[in-house]
């Protein structure tokens, strides 16, 4: 580790003993004499009844994994140690490689702003134990007039469009929204869910909502203990939401936990030169994410429940001309992280905007965004642009696509006359677009990963072939795959 004056080489990240009432669950958590909090307020769950079904100790395991990945936010202040308090027992040998191969994963991003390649998050104070799990089944507890999964939704094209799958493959799916204290007002994010819910043709059985509240990410921390030596917090969202999940797993029978996570996650932003590893934003999204938290839920927690995501074969373009199918939802998408709905003038904005302005009808994006005008004439846009098309040290760091999606909405954008300073930056510094072979990449389907449940696999693959057929012949009538017309400078 670099030598930075600034910072103490000790640090202990501990977590306090938690306290529940019938909707609420209450955490304690910090490093060395710096004190957090969180809280999850379920809805629809009812956290004593619960412990009486499955047992306190169930329970008291499913709190220790919601506040572990909850307190790893911690890791960002660079402790030494990891401190389960009274939570000892449920620590064990899966647990602690879980967790670590989770820091190092979605840490990536930070310690490389960071320039740590040394740092492999905490040690683990003591040794792990000997306790086996025992994972329980939801099974007898599930109504059958009630859906089997539920699904994350997040209010973004992703969630539109895995929702829209499962249900044409015969799934009743019930919704999850949970709005979080780092995205402003739980009450705006739960009504702009509803809203874009309210729009689908064919709703879900029931809405679950947690509330989420979090003292870390909206501290001063970072300002006030320079000595820690971070400039920035990251915390490990995705993984920590699947646990935040479960009671409701546990309480309504759902044998599925799904997400609208597309393969374009799977790719980094930079290839880090001092480690050689991949750094990417969006790893705990990742396929590889994904599987190492299915194979724990079912063999550490809830041994009939499967975590997955249905458009893991897919990448965004077909993602985008699936959503092309509910022009009456687009408009009420929003998948801002600065200010939502939009902003318009971060990385993640600038994306969905230009995919959205490459794949469907202008009238469509002009409601959606509205009052924003062309991004690609936006000043402060003109950086993300580049970092996007790969003309940068590495493409932004938000949960955006890869270089040749970007390329080929750029391209697609340019074939429908859009034109902007950040379109003249493309057509100036972007060699020619094989337009056929990118669309032949990106809307094609791939495998399903080893975690899909089986039963499914069928009816998911026989949709999404459709939608890549469907959108074949989309482009081939529009005359967008043409042979590439090649451009000058």
């Amino acid at each position: 580790m670099p030598d930075d004056p600034r910072h103490s080489d000790t640090g202990t990240l501990w977590i306090g003993r938690h306290t529940r009432s019938r909707h609420q669950l209450s955490l304690v958590f910090g490093l060395d004499d710096l004190r957090f909090t969180a809280s999850y307020w379920y809805g629809d769950v009812d956290l004593l009844a619960l412990e009486h079904r499955f047992g306190e100790e169930c329970m008291e395991r499913v709190y220790f994994h919601i506040a572990a990945f909850t307190a790893n936010t911690l890791v960002s202040l660079r402790p030494t140690v990891f401190d389960p308090g009274p939570y000892g027992r449920f620590c064990t040998e899966e647990f602690w490689t879980l967790w670590t191969r989770v820091v190092r994963g979605v840490w990536a991003q930070w310690r490389f702003e960071h320039d740590l390649p040394d740092y492999r998050g905490p040690s683990l104070g003591g040794t792990p134990s000997r306790s086996p799990a025992v994972p329980v089944s939801v099974a007898p507890g599930r109504r059958p007039d009630r859906a089997e999964t539920l699904a994350f939704f997040g209010g973004g094209k992703d969630s539109v469009v895995s929702l829209r799958l499962l249900q044409q493959a015969g799934l009743r799916c019930d919704t999850l929204v949970y709005s979080s204290s780092t995205y402003g007002s739980a009450d705006k994010q739960h009504t702009l869910c509803d809203d874009l819910l309210d729009s689908l043709g064919s709703p879900p059985t029931s809405r679950r909502r947690v509330w989420s509240y979090d003292d870390v990410l909206d501290s001063p921390v970072v300002r006030l203990a320079p000595q820690l030596g971070s400039s920035a917090l990251t915390a490990a969202e995705t993984p920590a939401s699947l646990f935040v999940a479960l009671p409701l797993a546990l309480e309504h029978g759902y044998k599925r936990i799904c997400l609208g996570h597309e393969r374009s996650a799977d790719r980094g932003n930079v290839v880090w030169a001092r480690t050689g590893e991949s750094v990417n934003h969006q790893w705990g999204k990742s396929t590889e994410c994904e599987e190492l938290l299915a194979r724990y839920l079912r063999a550490e927690l809830i041994d009939d429940c499967h975590y997955f995501s249905p458009l893991k074969p897919v990448y965004d373009p077909l993602i985008l001309t699936m959503l092309a199918a509910a022009p009456a939802s687009v408009p009420f998408t929003h998948s801002c992280n600065v200010a939502k709905p939009w902003c318009g003038r971060c990385a993640k904005c600038a994306y969905v905007w230009l995919g959205y302005s490459a794949y469907l009808p202008a009238d469509v994006v002009a409601r959606t965004f509205a009052g924003l005008g062309n991004l690609l004439d936006v000043p402060e846009n003109d950086a993300w642009f580049r970092g996007l098309l790969g003309l940068t040290d590495h493409t932004p760091f938000e949960c955006v696509g890869g270089v040749d999606e970007t390329v080929l909405a750029f391209e697609l954008c340019r074939r429908r006359g859009l034109r902007g300073r950040a379109m003249t930056m493309f057509e100036r510094e972007v060699p020619p677009v094989d337009v056929v072979l990118l669309l032949e990449r990106y809307l094609g389907v791939e495998g399903f990963a080893e975690s899909f449940p089986a039963d499914l696999r069928g009816p998911i693959a026989s949709r999404l072939l459709l939608a890549s057929d469907d959108a074949w012949s989309s482009y081939g009538a529009s005359n967008l795959a043409a042979p590439l017309v090649r451009r000058t400078a």
